[in-house]
């Protein structure tokens, strides 16, 4: 089938695409000017060049398609340059699904996030509103909330990739936050990283599986680990098994992150810090099974491609 994805020149998108074409299907994909060259396999792909808030551009992507996957989510906003979770996260989204009923599509499905119906920052509000115009709609619909997604960026922003980057590399102690005023709970934050290529297989799964109409589907991987665990396996994959670690509390980072979260060259957000210390995990078996994946674990080994980046 053709299938319009929005979104799909970034991570998760380039193997989604890749996926798609090892089952026949037919990628259409709206990509912002300029970023043509950022397309999969492009000779085998429709590349509509437009912006996001182009009604042109979005009805020609949807034309002639039968399915419809919207991939798009950042993970802070820049309000001074038109970055904002509402318009990427929802106001993106509305737009793309009148769209894709104006041409007649009834399959759609939506990357939506783990831990959204916690609903505490605009990143998880802007998602659950999204999750809700879908159900509420007369479309086929299929919501995937995957914990952080790792694998092989590709030249593009990744979760361990960052992680590595930012707290193992530097000569300084990587940093874990703990809740309170007790630092023995530093780093106990439970994730269920899961890997890219699992992420894209469950939604080119799903495309022509009626039984996951009307579902919402966490995709957690199978091993559940502590956020220590977490940067330990990073510095372990890129040969610095010896990384020190220090305690911080998440309290005092966020009273910073708020005060320097304007600069874009500031590593995180309060916000973030928020969903940091609500810890990540789910269980992603029921798709798994339903899909027929063995899920990737997240180890050393999965982590290979870190001594290149």
């Amino acid at each position: 089938m053709k299938v319009s994805i929005i979104g799909g020149t970034g991570f998760v998108g380039s193997y989604l695409v890749d996926e798609l074409l090892v089952r026949g299907h037919h990628p259409r994909l709206l990509v912002r000017p300029g970023s043509e060259e950022k397309v999969q396999s492009r000779t085998q792909c429709d590349v509509i060049t437009g912006e996001l808030s182009d009604r042109h551009a979005l009805e020609e992507c949807m034309s002639g398609a039968e399915a419809m996957i919207y991939l798009i989510g950042i993970l802070r906003e820049f309000p001074r340059r038109g970055i904002t979770f509402e318009t990427a996260q929802y106001r993106g989204f509305a737009d793309s699904l009148e769209a894709a009923r104006e041409a007649g599509i009834a399959r759609v499905v939506l990357m939506s996030a783990n831990g959204v119906e916690r609903a505490a920052v605009p990143y998880q509000r802007t998602k659950l509103r999204a999750e809700h115009l879908l159900a509420e709609s007369s479309v086929d619909w299929t919501v995937f909330r995957p914990s952080v997604i790792f694998g092989d960026p590709r030249g593009r922003m990744e979760f361990c990739t960052q992680l590595k980057g930012e707290l193992v590399d530097p000569p300084l102690p990587a940093t874990l936050f703990f809740p309170g005023l007790n630092p023995l709970k530093a780093g106990e934050q439970p994730m269920s990283p899961v890997y890219v290529g699992d992420v894209a297989r469950s939604f080119a799964a799903c495309l022509d599986d009626p039984s996951s109409f009307g579902q919402v589907y966490p995709l957690g991987g199978p091993r559940t680990l502590s956020w220590k665990e977490i940067v330990g396996t990073i510095a372990r994959a890129a040969g610095k098994p010896g990384k020190l670690t220090m305690p911080a509390p998440a309290w005092g980072v966020k009273a910073v992150a708020r005060v320097m979260e304007g600069f874009s060259w500031f590593p995180l957000t309060a916000d973030q810090v928020t969903m940091l210390m609500q810890g990540n995990d789910c269980d992603g078996s029921r798709a798994f099974r339903q899909f027929n994946i063995e899920p990737t674990s997240f180890d050393t080994a999965a982590l290979g491609y870190l001594e290149g980046n």
